[in-house]
């Protein structure tokens, strides 16, 4: 399949800081962005070539996309199914509706990676009040997590369950939406692999990155990650199935539970993210070939770049909220390597950037 050369569009559905950390790559590479996005004040528009502000559903709007790009993607997994679909009709989306349908829904991605010969948490499907009160009397095991099914992130859409008695108020809670029942998981650590696929099958994975998560929003990112080789090697298995499966073009990360030794499992996947991801930020400055430069390239079907790491170790820390008032200190620091969003509010919770150090092979 022919390659986008530089000067070719890349058009990217989502504004945020994926989406303006994508447009950066592209430049980078001779390649223009289109994007395409209903908030005012999308990051992405401030470095992005064109940009188009309207509804995910506006057909109109999405036709005037189609005919000023030459590929689509998108950076982040809430993007209407259809939306990706219609668009489709027009222009090469990547990566495509099916490997955005099961992203979108975490029943399905557990399903499949059972199916794939990968370990999860115990789970099982929740339609209604009644199921989800007949699996905890049939022996589900408590405490374990509700889930809504799709549009969760950030610890967003999922509630604990520590007793029977909590069912109700849990199914409340998520707005009676379906759900996902999963149980608790006993681990060690949580990683993550972030992995390409090309247009033509060809498959390269970063590091297996070590994930420290505070109030459910990711706060320290380490790679590599302190773990044995064989798990990591598991892990990077896991990740290149899936990715066939799903005809994946593109970046994706998956998140999994590191499980402690004598488990059967050594690791069990919780999320796939079918777009570049927080915990990959690293290899911006870390990696030969930073993650939304690998992206770009398989999006635009060029040859996927070296994953190889710069130094021993590499630490990203999340600015969140406030953290970011601290640009001065940081941009004082020798080694240290800020990257802004260019949000103009920090609110509680926001991510307003994030800090990349390279280090040494006793640090972590």
């Amino acid at each position: 399949m022919t390659a986008f050369p530089p000067g070719s569009t890349i058009g990217i559905l989502g504004g945020g800081q994926l989406g303006r950390m994508l447009a950066l790559a592209a430049a980078r590479l001779g390649l223009k962005v289109h994007v395409f996005a209903p908030e005012a004040d999308s990051p992405a528009f401030d470095v992005a070539a064109r940009h188009i502000r309207a509804a995910y559903d506006d057909r109109d709007a999405l036709a005037d996309f189609a005919r000023s790009i030459d590929v689509a993607t998108y950076e982040f997994e809430n993007i209407p199914l259809t939306t990706v679909e219609l668009l489709s009709q027009h222009v090469p989306v990547r990566p495509g509706a099916k490997a955005l349908a099961c992203a979108q829904d975490r029943l399905n991605e557990k399903i499949l990676a059972r199916e794939l010969g990968a370990g999860t948490a115990d789970f099982a499907d929740i339609a209604s009040r009644e199921a989800l009160l007949a699996a905890l009397d049939n022996g589900f095991p408590v405490p374990c997590v509700l889930k809504t099914r799709r549009f969760g992130y950030d610890g967003k859409g999922q509630v604990k369950i520590l007793a029977r008695a909590d069912a109700a108020a849990a199914w409340d809670a998520i707005g009676g939406q379906p759900a996902i029942l999963e149980s608790f998981v006993g681990f060690d650590i949580e990683v993550s692999i972030v992995a390409a696929r090309g247009v033509d099958g060809e498959f390269r994975a970063f590091d297996l990155t070590e994930n420290e998560h505070r109030n459910h929003i990711l706060h320290r990112s380490l790679a590599p990650a302190r773990i044995g080789p064989d798990t990591s090697a598991h892990a990077i298995d896991i990740a290149r199935r899936i990715a066939a499966n799903l005809d994946y073009v593109g970046v994706f990360a998956i998140e999994f539970f590191a499980m402690p030794p004598g488990n059967s499992d050594s690791i069990l996947v919780n999320e796939i993210a079918p777009r570049v991801h927080n915990s990959g930020h690293w290899t911006m400055d870390g990696a030969e070939t930073c993650q939304f430069e690998q992206h770009i390239r398989a999006v635009a079907g060029w040859p996927l770049g070296s994953t190889g790491r710069k130094a021993p170790a590499v630490e990203m820390l999340n600015l969140i909220g406030d953290d970011i008032h601290a640009w001065p200190k940081i941009a004082a620091e020798p080694g240290a390597h800020f990257h802004h969003y260019g949000k103009r509010e920090a609110r509680p919770g926001r991510k307003m950037g994030h800090v990349n150090r390279l280090l040494g092979p006793q640090s972590g």
